[in-house]
């Protein structure tokens, strides 16, 4: 049975690997944006995550307590422009399962916990990203009740 809680230090090399498969990803939808972390790298960062009270990283572990996928939440306060809403929200960092332990339901664990965090926060709304080639993953995020606001468009300089 897969349950999902608070990350620990103790987590820190696992979740390293699980980014890695994270980042494959990033790094083949959009090269131009993403490389592979440096070894180490991401379990520093989980040391600030774990520090920060605007930040939450939940893991889903199975019965032995291993962890097999995570999801970083960050709160977000009002932004101070005229025009919008005083709104708060969660957003969605990032967000990944093993790959063999994917449809399972193993995400949608952790987006129910991520919108708890956000309901204790006091947050209006939960907000991410996703490239839109990953057609797997905008299904996934509309089934648990994401919808496209805005689509976000560049070019180089």
């Amino acid at each position: 049975m897969t349950t999902i809680r608070k990350a620990k230090i103790e987590d820190a090399a696992a979740i390293e690997a699980l980014y890695t498969e994270l980042e494959k990803d990033a790094v083949m939808y959009q090269c131009e944006h993403f490389v592979l972390s440096p070894s180490g790298a991401r379990s520093r960062q989980l040391e600030e995550i774990l520090k920060n009270e605007n930040q939450v990283m939940l893991v889903a572990v199975d019965e032995s307590d291993v962890v097999i996928g995570f999801a970083h939440v960050v709160f977000l306060g009002v932004k101070a422009f005229s025009c919008l809403k005083p709104q708060t929200n969660i957003y969605l960092q990032d967000l990944v399962v093993s790959g063999d332990n994917r449809n399972r339901g193993i995400g949608t664990l952790l987006l129910n916990e991520a919108k708890k965090y956000g309901t204790e926060k006091g947050a209006d709304f939960f907000r991410t990203q996703v490239f839109p080639m990953n057609k797997a993953g905008l299904r996934f995020y509309e089934r648990n009740g994401f919808s496209i606001k805005m689509i976000t468009i560049e070019a180089p300089l």
